[in-house]
């Protein structure tokens, strides 16, 4: 039986260890020792374990960033509340698998400041979604599909931070359920962001 190769490995050990223990208490020893390599191996791929978080928000989860570019180069032939529906779909998957990780830097604010230092030296954050989805609109808002006076960045902030939420508040239900199905989730907020800026 053929291994994968050891990035992969890596990159499917990290992903476990910080969606599980988080990513304040995911060491890189951990991670070599879970995906079968030395440390000094996983540094072959990797320059830090922020880097490695980076790569595994890009490469093992919902791909939120790429498709805010491409529906910014091209919105193609969907509506805008088809789009939207899309990337709020997207976003909630993101938010949901990106929530525990991220939550427990949040109990330790040094762990936290070092962690945001190294975000910005990779060029890289949690406002490039937003970002994103704010060119987005303002994209459709140029080839009039949007309201010329409506506020995009606040538009794009309302559904961003709809997805975050739903991601953070089910786990305190009763049932541990979202009280909507996704696509229902996502439906609904696009057309009700879309009443307001459409």
């Amino acid at each position: 039986m053929e291994q994968r190769p050891t990035r992969v490995r890596i990159l499917t050990a990290a992903k476990e260890l910080m969606g599980t223990i988080g990513l304040a208490r995911t060491t890189t020893k951990e991670i070599a020792k879970a995906a079968g390599c030395s440390e000094a191996a996983l540094y072959k791929y990797f320059a830090n374990k922020e880097e490695l978080f980076v790569t595994v928000l890009s490469e093992r989860l919902p791909g939120l960033g790429a498709l805010l570019e491409r529906l910014t180069a091209d919105p193609g032939g969907a509506t805008v509340e088809e789009n939207l529906t899309d990337i709020a779909r997207h976003a909630a998957l993101f938010y949901e698998q990106t929530f525990p990780m991220a939550a427990s830097l949040y109990a330790e604010p040094q762990l936290k400041r070092r962690h945001e230092d190294a975000m910005r030296a990779l060029g890289t954050g949690p406002h490039l979604p937003l970002e994103g989805l704010d060119g987005y609109l303002r994209a459709e808002q140029r080839a009039g599909r949007v309201r010329p006076d409506a506020d995009t960045y606040a538009a794009a902030s309302l559904l961003l931070g709809a997805c975050a939420q739903r991601a953070f508040a089910y786990d305190m239900t009763a049932t541990g359920e979202p009280p909507q199905p996704l696509d229902a989730f996502a439906a609904g907020l696009a057309r009700t962001l879309l009443g307001g800026i459409g």
